[in-house]
């Protein structure tokens, strides 16, 4: 997947206290995505753009829009990536 592509389906990261604790326990991050993106293209969009290995995706549509619970590798960890992004 392209870089130009990849940023049409990942908008931003979404942070909480619930995400957080997310990010610290078992090791997901959150991000908001395009309403019409399958859980394939956001893992590859993710991959792409951070450099990260991706174990599975979750989604759920909510009122703020449509939200991808990006769970990475163990060898990714969720921590580091969010440091990169400068959300900690």
């Amino acid at each position: 997947m392209r870089a130009e592509d990849a940023l049409e389906v990942v908008l931003r990261p979404y942070v909480t206290e619930k995400t957080f604790d997310l990010l610290e326990r078992q090791n997901k991050i959150v991000f908001l995505v395009n309403g019409k993106a399958s859980k394939n293209k956001i893992k590859q969009a993710v991959e792409t753009l951070y450099d990260v290995k991706v174990q599975s995706v979750n989604t759920s549509i909510t009122i703020t829009g449509k939200k991808a619970y990006v769970r990475l590798a163990p060898e990714s960890l969720a921590s580091d990536l969010a440091s990169k992004l400068g959300l900690v």
